[in-house]
């Protein structure tokens, strides 16, 4: 350990959130000596919706090996029975996807072919999980291990003495639906499957996944099953594979699968390049890849719980996107043809709407490497298939959530100079997607009203209307549609003044004043409106309609390009801080942080409506916090952080809403060391006190010029929590925000912190500033 000494608890929420961590059930993996990874537990959201996985990955791995247990989405803390060990998860996602080839040990005769039926019982107490590494005892007598590199999942049974000791490889079975699958045994050691499959929250259209297991000792017997058919010596299935061992000497089995998006071919190479190591090699490696990623972040002070959520959610930020290219370059484009990588790693999977707000930034700071070959993947979207991607996973487009989330993140790499030789690539796809609609031809729906948002100014909220393509409907969100596509016309306008666009730049910058458009005079808040430009829906704010998985107080503060402006509209300073307090329930919050925001906050995991008040568990007002920034009370915005922080806890029910791909874990990560993205899409980073007395983040000197930041509050706790003063490289500071270029030449930001409020950051000329 680089840190030498334990200090108190130190943020407002932490002392209270203390007292709501009760010891988990589940475990971390006993440490041999003490790391970073000793402090991550996988366990924390598996339950109560947080929808995170237990098991073996590295980072950003295209494989994510854990273990399903009847979840829609994996596994659930909950449930007691495992029904297998499957290839691939996403962290946090609301809706079954993946889950591709579970695989299970059994032993005796093979009776069933159904998961649900053959599931394994287990307990917690014979149940624990580290980063890379994931191990249950099983109730039949069998433990299971596993482990993970970049593109296989690798897995160790040990059973009792017995000679019908099974392994079951279910191709035809998964979280979402199965189009078609095939099994075959290719020889004495290996499996090989080819599984199509399709879904997400809604039909989708289907993707091919390709495996190859290859055992580390030869079968005694095997068979493969369809539906409910088993045939011993069969060497092909549309069902699965199961594969017999003796054990009664040697108990324990070890096996290597490789997957591809690619082709079989495909799956064999990255066997090749990635398999032959035993477990334990593999378990190590992926071990300290994690310590590695983890190293780039040494927080002191604070109590291990602190420690552990903390860390925790830095893992799990780390999770997602995942590789998409095989070893040899080779990946599927979203036109469903190959492609071979060209100096960059192509990556897949895309939770946009959520990540653009958090996670991407987050990446963009201390994985800058790897965020440029995300963004390039994203552009290669763009050219092989046509348009830029809404939610894609693995080689297709859901189309799920609405608005234009695309254009922040692009541009978000672009201000964080991450776009450097793909800048006008980058800008002409993102003005094709901010001027037009996709083809009827495309799978994509784009932004799907910008016609009439054009037009007339806004998206109308046009109830009922049948959906055209599969996935969701701008339409049905008209008013929040109306409010992300003008975000994203203020960051794309940015971009296109720096590139010598000037009329783009006006043209955009205009249109992001859209969000005035569906202002409400009447309410003094954001309403959607008809086709025919009348206001629609109920009149009160908190009963609101065509806002997507919100209400009008929700979306109230999403207009970060131009908060002045939004201000002014509800009726100045005072106005906005007083509809901040009532939206935060501000003097419950003083009075007892936790109890606000786990009584008054949050409401139910999936409980998006009907409600004035903040909901820490969803994305639409992650920034709203900071919005106290730009109305003079920054000290707010601390009180606030702090009393969310209490949400994230070391136990199965330590996350707040889904992680939809580390979005809320990077949401804690930022916020705790006291930076956060307030104006996504661009440059802007907002401070607030920090939950440590010191973070030392290593950088990449290939990106910046600095190797490192360090960030600092002495003395910060729960009653010491406010900013007195500031100093950046020891020089007074009094903004309340930094810009990007600032923060990479910084070697030090420092904070002064007190019990009471104080004057920093309250001055106008201290605010975020709106964009132009």
């Amino acid at each position: 350990m680089r840190w030498t000494r334990r200090l108190r608890l130190c943020t407002a929420g932490v002392v209270a959130a203390s007292a709501l961590l009760a010891a988990p059930a589940a475990r971390a993996a006993e440490p041999t000596e003490r790391q970073l990874t000793d402090l991550v537990n996988p366990f924390i959201g598996t339950e109560n919706e947080g929808n995170t996985y237990p098991g073996a990955a590295v980072p950003f791995g295209m494989v994510q090996l854990s273990p399903d247990t009847g979840h829609n989405t994996g596994y659930d803390y909950s449930q007691n029975h495992i029904r297998g060990f499957s290839l691939v998860h996403l962290s946090g996602v609301g809706c079954g996807l993946g889950g591709d080839l579970p695989v299970l040990p059994t032993t005796g005769d093979v009776t069933q072919t159904d998961y649900a039926k053959y599931a394994a019982e287990f307990s917690h107490d014979d149940e624990a999980a580290s980063p890379g590494y994931y191990r249950v005892g099983l109730k039949t007598g069998i433990e299971a291990e596993l482990t993970a590199t970049a593109r296989t999942g690798v897995q160790r049974y040990t059973f009792p003495a017995t000679d019908k000791a099974n392994v079951l490889l279910n191709a035809g079975q998964s979280l979402h639906t199965t189009v078609s699958a095939k099994a075959e045994i290719l020889d004495s050691r290996t499996v090989r499957t080819a599984i199509t499959g399709r879904g997400f929250c809604q039909d989708t259209k289907p993707y091919t996944v390709y495996t190859i297991t290859r055992f580390d000792r030869p079968f005694t017997a095997y068979g493969t099953w369809d539906g409910s058919t088993a045939t011993a010596g069969s060497k092909s299935g549309a069902g699965g594979v199961y594969v017999r061992f003796d054990t009664t000497e040697d108990r324990t089995v070890e096996a290597t699968t490789a997957l591809s998006y690619v082709d079989g071919h495909g799956a064999a190479v990255n066997l090749r390049a990635e398999g032959g190591r035993s477990f334990d090699a593999v378990h190590r490696g992926a071990q300290q890849a994690w310590e590695d990623r983890l190293d780039d972040v040494r927080a002191q002070g604070g109590g291990d719980s602190l420690r552990r959520t903390f860390y925790s959610s830095l893992y799990r930020s780390f999770l997602a996107p995942n590789i998409g290219s095989d070893a040899d370059g080779r990946y599927t484009g979203w036109d469903q043809k190959i492609h071979r990588t060209d100096g960059f790693t192509y990556y897949q999977n895309w939770s946009l709407w959520d990540t653009y707000r958090t996670q991407s930034q987050l990446l963009s700071l201390l994985a800058p490497r790897e965020a440029r070959d995300m963004a390039i993947s994203v552009i290669k979207i763009s050219e092989e298939s046509g348009w830029l991607p809404k939610w894609g996973y693995g080689t297709v487009e859901t189309n799920i959530m609405t608005g234009d989330p695309v254009t922040p993140f692009l541009t978000n790499a672009y201000q964080q100079g991450l776009l450097k030789g793909y800048e006008e690539r980058a800008y002409r796809a993102l003005k094709q997607n901010a001027d037009g609609v996709p083809p009827a031809d495309s799978p994509a729906v784009g932004r799907e009203a910008d016609k009439e948002y054009i037009a007339d100014g806004f998206a109308p909220y046009i109830k009922d209307r049948p959906h055209v393509k599969p996935g969701d409907s701008d339409y049905d969100h008209g008013a929040s549609a109306t409010l992300e596509y003008a975000l994203s016309d203020a960051m794309l306008a940015q971009m296109a003044r720096d590139l010598g666009h000037a009329a783009d730049a006006d043209r955009y910058a205009a249109r992001a004043q859209s969000y005035r458009h569906i202002f409400d005079p009447s309410t003094g808040f954001f309403r959607a409106r008809d086709a025919s430009g009348a206001f629609t829906g109920p009149a009160d704010p908190a009963q609101s309609e065509g806002f997507h998985e919100g209400t009008a107080w929700q979306y109230q503060w999403l207009v970060p390009q131009d908060l002045p402006g939004m201000v002014g509209l509800i009726g100045g300073e005072q106005a906005a801080n007083d509809r901040l307090d009532s939206f935060f329930a501000y003097d419950q919050l003083l009075a007892d942080p936790a109890k606000t925001a786990r009584e008054v906050w949050v409401n139910g995991p999936y409980d998006y409506y009907n409600t004035d008040k903040y909901n820490p568990q969803n994305e639409p007002d992650l920034i709203a916090p900071y919005t106290y920034l730009s109305t003079g009370q920054p000290w707010k915005t601390t009180d606030v952080v702090h009393a969310a922080l209490t949400l994230f806890t070391d136990a199965p029910t330590g996350m707040t809403g889904n992680d939809d791909l580390g979005t809320m874990s990077a949401w804690n990560v930022l916020s705790s060391i006291g930076i956060f993205p307030v104006q996504p899409g661009y440059d802007t980073w907002g401070l607030s006190t920090p939950v440590f007395d010191r973070v030392d983040l290593t950088l990449d000197r290939r990106y910046y010029p600095r190797d490192a930041l360090t960030i600092t509050a002495q003395g910060t706790s729960g009653t010491d929590r406010y900013i007195r003063s500031a100093r950046a490289d020891g020089t007074a500071y009094e903004r309340t925000y930094l810009t990007t270029g600032a923060l990479r030449s910084l070697r030090s930001l420092a904070f002064t912190v007190g019990p009471r409020p104080s004057e920093w950051g309250t001055s106008p000329e201290a605010a975020p500033p709106a964009l132009k």
